[in-house]
């Protein structure tokens, strides 16, 4: 594996485990998805043929952008109010924006 090849390698190792920390997590039940990762980077070159490597490392890259646009447009669905009753948070926002210019909000929007 050449230089190269192994610096994208390493870019798109740290970005897939960085994506599955922060959108899957790392907690106790959840570690099988970064040791499977570790685990396959971990391969020894030697043991591949180039263009194994090279599907692999797309495969990695794929998944991270997936893992990316799923999370993504999650956050797109939340913030359009697509199917989440989102009252309470809008009541929230309401009461920080009147208390930012000194007022309160009337009864009806009070918890």
């Amino acid at each position: 594996m050449g230089s190269s090849q192994a610096l994208q390698a390493a870019k798109v190792y740290r970005q897939l485990l960085k994506s599955v920390k922060q959108h899957i997590g790392v907690e106790g039940h959840q570690t099988h998805f970064t040791d499977f990762i570790k685990q396959e980077f971990r391969k020894s070159p030697q043991q591949l043929d180039l263009s194994l490597i090279q599907q692999k490392i797309k495969l990695a890259s794929d998944y991270t952008f997936l893992l990316n646009s799923v999370h993504h447009q999650k956050d797109l669905l939340f913030s359009y109010n697509i199917a989440v009753d989102r009252s309470e948070e809008m009541k929230r926002i309401l009461g920080k924006s009147a208390a930012s210019v000194g007022l309160q909000l009337p009864d009806v929007y009070q918890p």
